[in-house]
């Protein structure tokens, strides 16, 4: 095969897929809290919902009429609704809609183990990282939320313990890789987190694209510090999934979701910017971020913006040492799942950057297709197999040192 012909299909190799979800059990908190707090800790009711979406925000109405049976977490006094598409996977696009769901809606591998990796195995991936799906949402804000930061803690450190030892654990090992939580409302617990997580083997945190519109400290802050010091020194990767700031780019309060699904790479251009211009990259050169289901097509242009301002040095950074643009190289990692655009820019990018998905069991999601979906990007971009092989896995290996895990080529 000439080296710039693109391989077939069925000569890609496996997938090391960084955005994928996983479905907490249902009776998690309430068969490991301590019986104090099991009454006020995370738990599933059933009832009749109907879902909405407006101005951004998904919204829900309980014991509607019109409703759908719906699993509801309940914590301290939160209500999250389950939705179909939180595991639309292996329904076809277009009789995918947004009602509520119980888990038995959903396809098994969107929850269970064994089915999980027996979808994996079906869609050509060998490994991948799991962001939370339902109650935690994608960097743990369920348990942000609560007033009762003791009960949180105590809540946060178990799904991580059984993110680590559970899902990751058994049949799961070198297959699914952890992905754990910290403590957003202190930067030192958080920082304890990481490296208590770290021990257990996990080398991969869920952070916020923005933790400013949580309410946390900003990146300007300096108060992170303590956190990135804890992933540099355990070399634990910063993930950021969109949306992971618990809020989604619109354009007005009555703009309709696709709204929302053309601009979600907006979230992820305005975190690197304060990632760069916090000095984060400067003062931690060895630590590694990405970012989830961002797409890579906006980072070209996003760089050269933000070297000019840079240059310019009036809009208070600036003016000298490393440009934008530098400090990425080899350490900000964006994620694709159908970015011709970006791929079509990879030189300009950096193609060891460029992350694949599948985003199981999504309704973006490209189960039980993603190889054939990222072959035919990869035709029509005419990438060779050197190209293919960092974009569908080397990478990811890099990004996560997933030699950790047995996973070396």
């Amino acid at each position: 095969m000439a080296a710039d012909v693109t391989p077939a299909e069925e000569d890609l190799p496996l997938i090391i897929s960084v955005d994928d979800h996983v479905m907490e059990p249902r009776t998690l908190w309430q068969e490991q809290l301590p019986e104090s707090m099991k009454a006020r800790g995370p738990r599933v009711v059933q009832d009749t919902v109907k879902l909405e979406f407006k101005g951004g925000h998904y919204g829900f109405t309980r014991g509607t009429d019109d409703g759908d049976m719906c699993d509801i977490w309940l914590f301290e006094d939160s209500e999250t609704p389950t939705g179909f598409l939180h595991g639309p996977a292996g329904v076809p696009r277009n009789e995918q809609r947004n009602v509520a769901a119980v888990y038995e809606d959903l396809r098994p591998g969107t929850y269970q183990q064994k089915e999980r990796l027996e979808d994996m195995t079906l869609n050509h991936v060998e490994a991948a990282i799991n962001y939370p799906n339902i109650f935690p949402r994608f960097c743990g804000q369920g348990f942000l939320e609560r007033d009762d930061k003791e009960l949180a803690l105590a809540c946060l450190q178990i799904y991580n313990d059984w993110m680590i030892d559970d899902w990751c654990g058994g049949d799961g090992v070198g297959r699914l890789i952890p992905l754990t939580l910290i403590p957003l409302w202190d930067a030192e617990l958080a920082a304890a987190e990481v490296r208590r997580c770290a021990d257990k083997g996990s080398h991969a945190i869920a952070f916020s694209e923005n933790p400013s519109k949580l309410g946390c400290a900003t990146m300007y802050s300096g108060e992170w510090d303590a956190v990135w010091q804890a992933c540099v020194d355990t070399e634990t990767t910063v993930s950021m999934h969109i949306g992971s700031s618990s809020s989604m780019p619109t354009t007005s309060p009555d703009a309709p979701l696709a709204a929302s699904m053309a601009l979600y790479a907006q979230n992820a251009e305005a975190s690197l910017v304060d990632w760069v211009f916090s000095g984060a990259l400067q003062r931690f050169p060895d630590i590694k971020i990405a970012y989830a289901e961002s797409q890579v097509g906006w980072m070209p242009f996003q760089l050269e913006r933000m070297d000019s301002v840079f240059k310019e040095g009036v809009g208070g950074v600036g003016g000298s040492g490393p440009l934008p643009s530098e400090l990425v190289k080899g350490r900000v990692f964006g994620c694709i799942f159908d970015d011709i655009v970006g791929l079509r820019q990879r030189d300009s990018i950096g193609v060891d950057q460029i992350l694949f998905e599948t985003d199981y069991p999504h309704s973006d999601g490209t189960f039980p297709h993603s190889r054939k979906v990222a072959h035919s990007m990869f035709v029509e971009v005419g990438m060779n197999a050197e190209d293919c092989y960092k974009v569908m896995r080397g990478n990811a290996i890099a990004a996560y040192g997933l030699e950790r895990f047995g996973i070396t080529k």
